[in-house]
């Protein structure tokens, strides 16, 4: 018998209480509830039960609570009984490995779950800057342009910019399945509820499946479960960080995570700003993202990919904005690469990768330059060769860009070659030394 096998037991227990605080619903209105008798023990962001209904307080006053409810309010009459739990807690433990769960931390798959034996809080402090470790090394990824001219370290955030439908959540599974790392939680906001079955069994299948957590709200939930989705997911990670496990922490995704705080927010009376959204969205997205990264001495890492979807390939909107300028890097997925049939679509040219170049050597560092400065000529002059306005032999950069775009762009649809990192980059070395 191991020395944890009362544990969840025991966090059954420590979750009970001798005494609940009650209070009534006194309204109802405009999708929130206010409730008296609360007052002197709820704060803002604490659970509480209505029945089998669960909601968060949102707003506070001396005489009443303003609640937001998970599911509809449909059947809650005044003066019904609502329960105070205090703030919002989850139990991860190493056993939810493998399982498909709720923001609650119940299970989806139809299996039985136990909770860990710590409850931790889901708005959680990232760990001390001060204290924080720089980023780790290069990680391989399975795919060659990730392994060369996109380096992802260990610790490092980026963000996956896409349009619906041009490989997202594909790429998505691509890194579930073959970035080095001990877990992989993915946080699934807002899909939609057919599809959850599929990206498990499909896009993540068994191989994928077999070390990661899956944390998951549907379309169809309550804005409320929908936030929370992301800081759940965040919050599992967290608890494999410290215990020195590397992570690979991946969200799909940070706009319906935006989305789903602003009608929160909307709903608590904040007023409306950067193009709908509340003031509050940067912060919400910056100290989500600031919980990845490296961790301090003694823990691991999470190593993070959050992908935002932009509308119309929008960078400028303020999900995209706010996010590009935190975290270490990011990944421009283009629709019209996607409509040609390469995939990853990466814009090789919009994409940035930060670890660069103290995460690689002269050498590569050389050869990254000389492929982005050949894919830019390749740009520049595309419109001109396809209409026929080039002629040969008018700019030798060009000449060359020519000649070696076709297998520069199948370079970057392929898988990485046996022999990991090295062995991509001598498959681009061999293909810029082509004359």
């Amino acid at each position: 018998m191991t020395p944890d096998t009362f544990d969840p037991l025991r966090a059954r227990i420590a979750m009970t209480r001798a005494v609940s605080r009650l209070g009534r619903v006194s309204g109802l209105g405009a999708g929130v509830l206010h409730v008296t008798g609360l007052s002197q023990v709820a704060a803002l962001g604490d659970r509480v039960t209505l029945g089998s209904i669960g909601a968060e307080v949102i707003g506070l006053n001396p005489e009443a609570l303003t609640l937001l409810p998970d599911h509809a309010a449909e059947g809650i009459a005044i003066g019904a009984a609502v329960t105070h739990l205090g703030p919002a807690m989850l139990s991860p433990a190493d056993g939810w490995i493998g399982r498909v769960i709720d923001p609650d931390g119940n299970p989806l798959d139809g299996r039985p779950l136990l909770p860990g034996p710590v409850p931790r809080p889901l708005r959680a402090d990232p760990p001390a800057a001060a204290r924080r470790r720089r980023l780790g090394p290069r990680l391989p990824t399975g795919l060659a342009v990730f392994d060369t001219l996109l380096p992802l370290v260990q610790g490092q955030r980026i963000g996956l910019f896409a349009g619906s439908g041009v490989g997202k959540s594909s790429l998505l599974g691509a890194f579930a399945r073959g970035v080095a790392a001990d877990v992989v939680v993915l946080a699934l906001v807002g899909e939609r509820g057919r599809e959850l079955r599929g990206f498990v069994e499909d896009v993540l299948g068994r191989e994928g499946m077999a070390r990661s957590v899956v944390v998951a709200a549907t379309s169809d939930q309550s804005p409320l479960l929908r936030r929370r989705c992301m800081m759940a997911a965040m919050t599992v990670a967290e608890h494999f960080r410290d215990r020195g496990a590397h992570v690979l922490f991946l969200a799909d995704s940070i706009t319906r995570f935006a989305e789903a705080h602003r009608e929160v927010a909307l709903a608590a009376g904040e007023t409306a700003a950067l193009r709908g959204y509340p003031p509050s969205l940067s912060h919400a997205i910056m100290s989500l993202a600031e919980r990845a990264g490296p961790g301090s001495e003694g823990a691991g890492d999470i190593t993070a990919v959050l992908s935002v979807l932009v509308a119309g390939s929008d960078m400028e909107e303020p999900v995209a904005d706010i996010l590009r300028g935190t975290i270490d890097g990011h990944v421009v997925l283009d629709r019209r690469i996607a409509e040609r049939g390469r995939f990853p679509a990466v814009d090789l040219l919009r994409s940035v990768s930060r670890s660069l170049p103290d995460c690689a050597s002269g050498e590569e560092n050389a050869a990254i330059t000389e492929a982005r400065r050949l894919l830019g000529a390749w740009d520049r002059a595309e419109l001109m060769v396809q209409s026929g306005l080039y002629a040969a032999g008018s700019d030798p950069l060009t000449d060359r860009a020519i000649r070696l775009f076709p297998a520069l762009d199948a370079f970057l649809a392929e898988t990485a070659p046996h022999g990991g990192i090295g062995a991509s980059f001598g498959r681009l070395g061999g293909i810029l030394a082509q004359k």
